[in-house]
């Protein structure tokens, strides 16, 4: 482990912004070190209000999604949102479902099994739903990369948009390439000014949710949706930064006086159902997310949508419990993977010294990998990879995690030609293979790694902002210091 200190502004500079802002010394050495040098600037950090939200109008295909959506709203068309299992998937269902029903539209919602049909749309979804006298199909948190599906839109009639954060693929020339759709709505596109780049799927949702109630004349809706935003912004751990910041910090604060029936209790089988208490991104992040992410993980991630939307007190009841136990049951599949996970590491000298680990599994459940993937980079300091072999269709199944130092989408990027399919960022991808491709994405993998990691980049590193004496250390500043919250990625 290496402690890293920050460079520390001037006390010139510290002193000045102290004065400014009205705050301590050591908040503004803080607040400088987040790139904030002035009193408005530190006004708009500490105290974050629903007008920092940036226009959606700037994001690149607003102009035409809406448009297209409020005549399907208007028409009473029937809307098809297609989503994905994990907690930035079905809220961002969720989101635009209320949206839309809100604003008097029909819609419907597709979540993938995510052992069934896997990641990401599939063509024969939009050809049933087009059968049923669907126009207009909506992705959340996935589409960057359908480049079939937006075809079979095409060709059966279907108006498809797509939104998403995820980054998009890349042409034969290098260039960043998008599906041939009606909108694309994602900041990471080529082209698109947006200035929030790092916005979850459900926040990109949001955005389309923001356009029109907004154009409705009902922006006053805005505070109620951005609970289930900060969910999926804490879920994601996406930076805690810009608009990102400003959704987390005033939807956690809603989150304090839920009226969702079905978010309130999941809040209490998460045991965090005490009015008026304080909820923090950590319990986010360990106790709310694992049980949404449970039914995706284990079930059916469409109980999320139905926990979220339905008025069934009942129901309620009954489907918190069920994501509760189904989040036990996550927990025990996944001790039984890390098990031998431990005694592979132990046993394969070579696995272990890789640049990225790759490690498979017949029968490991598809659902429980990505965590496995997270718990080794935190044994091991490596990126790595966790394979779910099935022998009976030949397929593998991947996820992956990585470490700051390394773009893992890049690394899957340089040895594309091994996958059916792929997609993620720079630290969580998902995968799908031939079985008897694994020996190839090991070498593969590890080969890349070499020529971007050194040894030095597996230490666990720890930045530290700086060194105070005892005597500073009070009541006063640590309620100070609270105004930084909610802490995130990239807000250490």
């Amino acid at each position: 482990m290496r402690w890293v200190l920050r460079d520390s502004p001037s006390a010139a500079n510290i002193s000045t912004l102290a004065s400014a802002a009205k705050v301590s010394p050591p908040v503004a050495r803080l607040l400088l070190q987040r790139g904030i040098h002035s009193a408005e600037e530190a006004e708009r950090f500490l105290h974050p209000a629903l007008a920092h939200l940036h226009s959606p109008f700037l994001m690149l295909g607003m102009a035409e999604a809406i448009p297209r959506i409020e005549r399907a709203i208007a028409a009473k068309e029937t809307i098809l949102i297609y989503g994905d299992y994990d907690v930035d998937g079905t809220t961002a269902v969720v989101i635009l479902k209320t949206c839309f029903e809100l604003l008097g539209g029909v819609c419907r919602f597709h979540v993938p099994h995510r052992i069934r049909e896997g990641y990401g749309m599939r063509d024969e979804v939009i050809e049933q739903a087009a059968a049923e006298g669907t126009r207009l199909v909506i992705s959340v948190d996935t589409g960057i990369r359908a480049f079939h599906a937006a075809e079979t839109a095409l060709r059966v009639g279907v108006d498809l948009i797509v939104t998403d954060h995820h980054l998009p693929g890349v042409d034969e020339g290098g260039q960043f390439a998008v599906p041939d759709a009606l909108a694309v709505l994602n900041p990471n596109q080529q082209g698109c000014g947006y200035p929030c780049k790092e916005l979850c799927g459900a926040g990109v949702a949001f955005k389309v949710a923001q356009a029109l109630l907004e154009r409705a004349g009902r922006e006053r809706l805005l505070p109620s949706f951005l609970k289930m935003v900060a969910i999926a912004t804490i879920a994601d751990a996406v930076p805690l930064t810009g608009e990102n910041r400003v959704i987390a910090r005033l939807g956690l604060d809603g989150l304090r006086r839920p009226v969702n029936g079905g978010l309130k209790a999941l809040m209490q089988v998460a045991q965090l159902g005490v009015a008026g208490r304080s909820i923090s991104t950590t319990d986010i992040a360990f106790r709310l997310a694992p049980r949404i992410n449970a039914a995706g993980r284990m079930d059916i991630a469409q109980d999320v949508v139905e926990l979220f939307t339905s008025s069934d007190t009942a129901r309620h009841v009954e489907l918190a419990a069920k994501l509760d136990q189904l989040n036990a049951d996550r927990q025990a599949e996944e001790r039984r993977i890390l098990e031998a996970i431990d005694l592979r590491l132990k046993d394969d000298a070579a696995a272990a010294s890789a640049f990225c680990v790759v490690l498979d599994g017949e029968g490991w459940h598809r659902g429980v990998i990505g965590i496995a993937a997270t718990r080794v980079v935190e044994r091991t300091g490596r990126p790595s990879v966790i394979v779910s072999r099935d022998s009976g269709t030949g397929e593998a199944h991947g996820s992956g995690r990585s470490i700051p130092a390394f773009h893992l989408l890049e690394a899957l990027e340089s040895c594309r030609q091994l996958f059916t399919r792929f997609g993620g960022h720079a630290h969580a991808v998902g995968f799908s293979l031939p079985s008897e491709r694994l020996p190839e994405l090991c070498q593969a993998l590890d080969a890349f790694a070499r020529t971007r990691l050194t040894e030095e980049d597996f230490l666990p590193r720890i930045a530290i902002d700086a060194e105070i004496a005892a005597a500073e250390v009070t009541p006063a500043l640590f309620a100070e210091a609270q105004q930084l919250e909610p802490y995130g990625v990239r807000h250490e």
